[in-house]
């Protein structure tokens, strides 16, 4: 069982007392990511590439990070990890390699439920090749998406299908191994939006059989850094956009230019406290030898259990408020069909209003359409301002949540 306690011992901002509902535009810094990046810039401060000490020192970081990534996700090798700013610069990097591969008339197919990061870059190469963009739309009583809808969107003319594992707007985990079957059974690509769906639940992407997946470090405790994983096979055969002394193969045509390097020593350290989670309370006695990949599912388990428990508690309580709707998945048994990420009208109260009210508070949380734009239009509520969010994570607890509560019953 997870020690709440112990846990945010390895979160200094939270020693601030504020409490952070903001988590799903980006969670607080665990103590292992902080060291992993000063002990880079104080050890291995150098470019890439040298023949010198702290040029080796810092390669040799970026592919520990690159393996344990690569372990985090289940992917086949290091190279199929590709590190970027974001996760939105990284697909419209990938997009530009996609769109030669593309024909006039040929199909991509996006859903309504996504962040906009997964779909203005598709739009974006359908407008620039002439090809046609077919909408997947979701249920709006639950906020899920409508699986006949995307078996029906796809057609022999489809090059590519675009699905988010998890909403950022209102949680929804979506059934991206049976998106990527659908886009195989046509020869297309599937490219999945993992961003919301990694700091809560663990991810395989050989199991998915997805073709690409993108994330964020600075979403599961690390920093502003993004995260692409491609099948290698594919990698090596999309053109790169790239400066010419950039090496031809993957992951260096992908990372043309000086990275972040001290950013991902942070994901590195944001790895080892996935680890550390793993092996404090994941593992069982006599399991010292687990590998990196068993560790780290170990850590995610015991995240999830955790967050589960914060789920029902913040459920019960948002359907407590009188006149408060919950957007999305509302049933108690249904909760592993989301992450803890729910989002709320309160009648007579702007979403912003909200927000503004509970930060005077100290409780953080976010309000608007997260970019989520075209689930909220068709929600029918951008117009009234969008909707307001809470998104939990591990570091949370129930007392939060109890006067987190309290506050919006006040209102």
């Amino acid at each position: 069982m997870l020690n709440i306690d112990a846990v945010r011992t390895h979160f200094p901002s939270l020693a601030s007392g504020a409490t952070f509902f903001d988590n799903p535009g980006g969670t607080q810094v665990a103590q292992e990511v902080i060291e992993r990046m000063q002990r880079y810039f104080l050890h291995s401060n150098a470019n890439h590439g040298g023949a010198f000490r702290t040029s080796q020192a810092s390669d040799a970081v970026v592919w520990e990070a690159r393996e344990a990534v690569a372990a985090f996700l289940n992917a086949a090798r290091p190279e199929e990890i590709i590190f970027g700013q974001n996760m939105t610069s990284l697909t419209l990097h990938i997009s530009r390699s996609i769109a030669r591969l593309l024909e006039p008339g040929d199909e991509l197919v996006v859903t309504r439920l996504d962040h906009d990061a997964n779909i203005a870059p598709w739009l974006l190469i359908a407008e620039d090749r002439g090809c046609q963009v077919r909408w997947v739309d979701f249920h709006p009583e639950d906020c899920t998406l409508d699986m006949q809808a995307l078996e029906e969107a796809i057609s022999p003319r489809t090059k590519l299908v675009a699905i988010g594992y998890a909403s950022n707007a209102v949680g929804t985990i979506n059934d991206v191994h049976r998106a990527a079957q659908l886009a195989h059974s046509v020869g297309a690509l599937c490219f999945v939006d993992a961003v919301q769906y990694a700091p809560h639940k663990s991810i395989d992407v050989q199991a998915l059989n997805c073709d690409l997946l993108a994330c964020s470090a600075y979403k599961f405790f690390g920093p502003h850094t993004g995260i692409l994983y491609g099948k290698y096979d594919l990698l090596e055969r999309l053109t790169a956009y790239k400066v010419r002394p950039a090496g031809n193969h993957t992951p260096d045509k992908f990372e043309t230019g000086t990275q972040s390097y001290e950013s991902i020593a942070g994901v590195l350290g944001a790895m080892e406290y996935f680890a550390w989670l793993g092996k404090t309370y994941g593992t069982t006695e006599g399991a010292q030898n687990e590998s990196r990949q068993q560790t780290l599912r170990a850590g995610m388990g015991v995240l999830e259990e955790y967050e589960h428990s914060l789920s029902l508690s913040l459920l019960q309580g948002l359907q407590s408020v009188p006149g408060l709707r919950v957007w999305g998945i509302t049933d108690a048994d249904r909760m592993a069909e989301r992450v803890p990420t729910f989002s709320f009208t309160l009648p007579g109260w702007k979403p912003d209003a909200v927000a503004e009210r509970l930060a005077r508070e100290e409780i953080y949380v976010w309000s608007g359409n997260f970019y989520a734009l075209a689930a909220l239009e068709r929600l029918g509520l951008e117009e009234q301002g969008g909707i307001v969010r809470v998104g939990l994570a591990h570091y949370n607890t129930h007392a939060e949540i109890e006067r987190l509560i309290n506050i919006l019953h006040n209102l």
